[in-house]
């Protein structure tokens, strides 16, 4: 069995590692993982490459579709509007992530996006998946640019 927040976080790290904010993601279609990826929007150079996006983007490439029907995302923080609306947009099966995003959030804060009338497919939530581990993270990261 895949721990795929275990992976999420691995790749966490590693963004942190390359000085980016330490998010990661994960998505997996009957328990394998199908993509993985970590924030690179400074790396990339572009302001869309968060961890959520990076991992929809790779899963789509292998299964040569833009419907992840079926699939799950993991991630580490709570996605922003934009993520939510790609994984809408994706139709993923569920959504599993780690610490919530009071600022930045869009799925359990902020404009709860997948609550919304106008949202024409909402996966299944749930978080706090290793929340401990994935708010540290952040937590270290930023204080080290204080």
């Amino acid at each position: 069995m895949v721990d795929a927040m275990a992976l999420a976080l691995a790749e966490a790290r590693a963004a942190g590692d390359d000085g980016e904010v330490p998010v990661g993601a994960v998505v997996l279609r009957d328990g394998a993982v199908l993509a993985t990826g970590r924030n690179r929007t400074r790396q990339d150079r572009d302001p869309t490459a968060h961890a959520e996006i990076v991992a929809i983007r790779a899963a789509a490439l292998a299964l040569g579709t833009d419907r992840l029907s079926g699939c799950d995302l993991y991630v580490t923080l709570e996605p922003c509007a934009m993520c939510a609306g790609a994984m809408s947009w994706a139709r993923l099966r569920r959504l599993y992530f780690g610490a919530p995003d009071p600022k930045g959030g869009a799925v359990e804060h902020g404009p709860r996006l997948f609550s919304q009338p106008t949202c024409h497919h909402a996966p299944e939530i749930y978080g706090g998946l290793r929340e401990g581990e994935a708010a540290l993270l952040l937590r270290g990261f930023f204080a080290t640019r204080r």
